[in-house]
């Protein structure tokens, strides 16, 4: 399916993964224009790419990005039970097989690959990059679930329970936690359109999703310095979802030489989609010109290196 609204092109497909279930993939590209570069999102849990990031993405276009979204497995319009993530590993495999395919097309080798995930796919983007440490040229992440905020992260005891029991029921809804939507999504408006959108899943955490979360959050905390890509890591101070705190940790830990962290005063989980309009501009301004800032130092990086090449051969000549 495709369609052009406001000088951004849509297009959709599904494709199917290495275990022989179909994916849901979409695209969003300036309709007259080259793009700058690639964006490659990677949504929270729960949620899906058409809908809740059309806006984010509608604006990353307008700021000249072609983006690709895909729902992951078990979310979405994608196969699998709503709401369960049986094996983290094999969605961010499926991430990594679908996004590389795009970039090694002929027409986008030599642009510039950009991974942006919010919360579990802020992780989503840590795993990618763990996966093919210098195979991207950056990240944004927007308050990356590296720790889960001790507001709704149940006691080491029951932890150790609930992990004993999504071995033997790891499809049932039991893990005890706040409703997500409530303290994630700041704009009221924004929790009615989750709340409606027939594509999100809304009940509590099924018991093996929540214990492929916290595994994964664990592991990412543990190993913030072995971070080596640019990036900009965004968080709302208020949030009560993902711990500001490790954001920063990231920040001064990450073996990154380009790092940017932004803390916002007031402001919730969601800042893509759930933050109130003003508060969206101000974020997705910030993200604009990191991006751009970004692109024009590996343009630079690239033109260095053609000079240099250029410098030898001409030794090499006399």
């Amino acid at each position: 399916m495709e369609n052009q609204t406001s000088g951004v092109k849509y297009e959709e497909e599904y494709i199917v993964n290495s275990r022989g279930l179909k994916l849901f993939t979409c695209r969003w590209s300036p309709a007259d224009t080259e793009p700058k570069a690639l964006i490659f999102l990677c949504h929270g849990y729960g949620m899906e790419c058409s809908i809740s990031m059309r806006g984010c993405a509608n604006r990353l276009v307008r700021a000249g990005y072609e983006v690709h979204g895909i729902d992951c497995e078990g979310h979405g319009k994608s196969s699998g039970l709503l709401g369960l993530i049986s094996n983290f590993d094999e969605l961010v495999d499926d991430l990594t097989e679908h996004f590389t395919n795009i970039s090694e097309r002929r027409e986008n080798r030599k642009k510039m690959r950009i991974l942006m995930g919010e919360s579990m796919g802020g992780a989503m983007v840590l795993r990618l990059h763990r996966k093919k440490p210098d195979y991207w040229d950056g990240a944004v992440l927007i308050a990356p679930m590296c720790k889960i905020a001790d507001e709704i992260r149940p006691s080491p005891v029951v932890i150790k329970i609930l992990t004993a029991l999504a071995r033997v029921i790891p499809t049932w809804k039991l893990t005890p936690t706040p409703d997500i939507i409530d303290i994630a999504f700041r704009d009221p408006q924004v929790r009615n359109e989750v709340r409606s959108n027939p594509y999100t899943y809304k009940g509590r955490p099924r018991l093996q999703t929540s214990y492929q979360l916290y595994t994964v959050s664990t592991d990412l905390e543990k190993r913030l310095e072995e971070v080596a890509l640019p990036f900009i890591v965004l968080h709302g101070e208020e949030d009560k979802v993902t711990d500001p705190s490790v954001s920063k940790i990231l920040y001064e830990s990450a073996r990154s030489s380009d790092k940017t962290f932004k803390l916002y005063p007031g402001m919730w989980h969601s800042l893509s989609y759930g933050e109130l309009p003003e508060n969206l501009d101000t974020v997705f301004s910030d993200i604009a010109l990191w991006l751009d800032n970004a692109r024009n130092a590996k343009l630079e990086e690239q033109q260095k290196f053609a000079n240099d090449h250029n410098a030898l051969e001409s030794n090499y000549s006399k």
